[in-house]
């Protein structure tokens, strides 16, 4: 490549606490509620009035930041942000400045080369804006407030920038959406936008270390629309550098539907918001036994779960990422290999994120609404393995346990699916094959080797699906072999 992007990005959760970060209002879904029913003085921003900070958010926050392998600073201060917009009631938003709530951490990711360090510059607490709705109706253009949202807490994780690929990008925000979720301090529900991200983007010379002019791209709300905006970002640098034009600094939104950046304002400094100190809440002190008994309390996190995953049950490494990136897929997994007698964990790790993988996305079903147990999916394996049936009808009856719940060995007894091993069978539907198609097997001995496999599908197309393939193949290659009569 001519140039080499730089990422940067900045990724916004809200935090998963009963209550919001400065007041007693309930944290509520927005996409549910009804506009403006929980909002009081102090999220409204009424003068008078006095926040609180709650604890609870400042003990998620400190485990994504330990999680993150961040400091975490023993004194951290809120600051007002300025900025004046409809969803921002107090027309400044109560964040954390020069003393962020923890900084200099890292999360390692995995890449088709190798794992890449990305570090984490900081993070820290601040509370959401509100929401608007904007109306197009006959004409007559208007917004609406919801502040439902305002005050909700929200944790700020920033990346030095770090990353140099889409694949770098992906694996970072994939991996820090499953550390919040496997911490339970963020549902994930990126639909309901508890993620945001927002992305800084610039390029240049391959080989060089000077950082080129950056843009910021806010509110990207999906994986899909995060990494199309940054590679919409790299060519429309691209040809601007090309045409010997300058990159200008700026803030950009992303316009979903025609796939294009567009210019919001100039980029703010940090002068821009002028940044003080919140008059109105103390530094926040966190004491040290504090952290460290939040930090034994952490769960077992996704890349460690990755790493036993590959040690103990002999999985490749893409593999086990792909069941730790949802808590509940990996726990099925593990459940589903403490089942399995003769069979080997990997095969469950390839059918689930093969086959049920393929079937949650056709139906839209998450796992956690899938009607089959673990218990029942390693019966099937085992049905398998022992050669009861075959991986076609393997398949098949994973289709139908899937709708309907029913366990293997109902659906193989209820349609006769069971998996045909009779020698003597084998060989009389064999027999009959070769002697319906005898131009085919006049070809095939005249050299073309490959209507081998055709005449082997004729014979399992016969058997309906149900011969054993091993002894199907064998008794074949054997017929096959003998001259001419």
């Amino acid at each position: 490549m001519k140039y080499e992007p730089v990422i940067g990005l900045e990724i916004h959760a809200e935090l998963a606490t009963a209550t919001k970060m400065f007041c007693s209002c309930r944290v509520v879904d927005t996409t549910q509620s009804a506009p403006n029913t929980t909002v009081c003085p102090v999220c409204a921003g009424m003068p008078g009035t006095l926040p609180v900070v709650n604890r609870k958010a400042v003990e998620y926050g400190i485990k994504v930041a330990l999680a993150l392998e961040c400091t975490v600073q023993h004194s951290s201060i809120f600051a007002r942000k300025n900025y004046f917009y409809p969803d921002l009631p107090k027309g400044y938003q109560i964040s954390q400045y020069e003393y962020p709530l923890a900084i200099h951490g890292r999360l390692v990711v995995d890449t088709s080369e190798g794992q890449h360090t990305i570090r984490v510059t900081r993070v820290h607490l601040e509370e959401d804006t509100g929401k608007l709705t904007h109306i197009h109706n006959g004409g007559e253009d208007y917004s609406l407030v919801d502040l439902n949202r305002a005050g909700v807490p929200l944790l700020e994780i920033v990346s030095e920038p770090d990353m140099h690929s889409i694949e770098d990008v992906r694996g970072y925000a994939t991996g820090l959406r499953a550390i919040v979720r496997e911490l339970g301090v963020n549902s994930g529900d990126m639909e309901k936008g508890v993620i945001r991200f927002e992305a800084n983007v610039s390029l240049r010379p391959a080989g060089s270390e000077v950082l080129g002019t950056r843009v910021e791209i806010k509110n990207l709300n999906s994986f899909r629309a995060m990494e199309r905006a940054i590679l919409f970002e790299i060519e429309r640098q691209s040809k601007l550098l090309d045409a010997g034009q300058a990159i200008q600094q700026e803030t950009l939104g992303w316009d979903e539907p025609n796939q294009t950046t567009y210019s919001q304002r100039s980029k703010e400094e940090a002068h821009d918001y002028r940044y003080f100190p919140e008059p109105d809440l103390p530094p926040l002190v966190v004491e040290a036994d504090w952290v460290e008994s939040i930090r034994a309390s952490l769960p077992e996190l996704p890349w460690a779960k990755a790493l036993r995953f590959v040690q103990s049950f002999g999985l490749l490494p893409a593999e086990a990422s792909m069941l730790v990136y949802e808590r509940e897929i990996a726990r099925f997994f593990e459940e589903t290999a403490g089942h399995l007698k003769t069979v080997a964990p990997r095969t469950a790790a390839v059918w689930l994120t093969g086959e049920v993988f393929a079937w949650m996305n056709q139906t839209g079903t998450p796992l956690s609404e899938i009607k089959i147990t673990p218990h029942q999916f390693a019966a099937l394996l085992e049905e398998i393995q022992s050669g009861k049936i075959n991986q076609n009808t393997g398949k098949s009856v994973l289709s139908e346990m899937l709708k309907t719940g029913q366990s293997a060995d109902q659906i193989i007894q209820s349609k006769g699916l069971a998996q045909v091993s009779d020698t003597e069978f084998i060989a009389e539907l064999v027999g009959k094959v070769l002697n319906d198609y005898p131009d085919e097997l006049n070809s095939f001995r005249a050299g073309k080797t490959t209507l081998a496999n055709w005449l082997f599908g004729q014979a399992m197309k016969a058997a309906g699906g149900k011969a054993n393939p091993a002894i199907l193949r064998s008794e074949l290659e054997k017929r096959l072999k003998q001259p001419p009569e």
